[in-house]
């Protein structure tokens, strides 16, 4: 049984490996085989996780700003760029199985810039990623 701490770490290096490094075969092993993806724009599984990041450029970059976990459940907040499109802010859910990614939801909405924002304010703050 893992920690919710032991399980936002997982997830983190988790997103770092697929995301960042491209390294679809040691993200294998931290997805499930049986992976459930409840996404509308992504297709079903870990292979159409992992196809659509392989369709997107290399440029891509996720940057997390907020990780919390509670038992097996971890949320992240971040940013998703580099596609050649809007950025966009996405909540992620991630249920974690076994010591793997298990299923996974997500909200997304497009990146507000400080002018578009109705609070003058970007939607990540000024110093977005924040300090660690």
């Amino acid at each position: 049984m893992s920690t919710p701490e032991q399980n936002k770490e997982l997830v983190l290096r988790a997103f770092d490996t697929l995301f960042h490094q491209r390294d679809y075969a040691a993200a294998a092993e931290l997805w499930s085989e049986d992976y459930i993806q409840h996404s509308r724009h992504i297709a079903p599984g870990r292979d159409g996780l992992f196809d659509l990041v392989r369709s997107l450029p290399p440029t891509l970059r996720y940057e997390h700003q907020l990780a919390v976990a509670d038992g097996d459940y971890v949320i992240l907040y971040g940013r998703y760029s580099g596609t050649g499109q809007t950025a966009s802010v996405v909540a992620d859910v991630v249920r974690i199985d076994n010591g793997k990614l298990a299923e996974h939801w997500d909200v997304w909405e497009d990146e507000a810039t400080r002018t578009e924002s109705a609070s003058d304010s970007p939607m990540f703050g000024d110093t977005f990623p924040p300090e660690r």
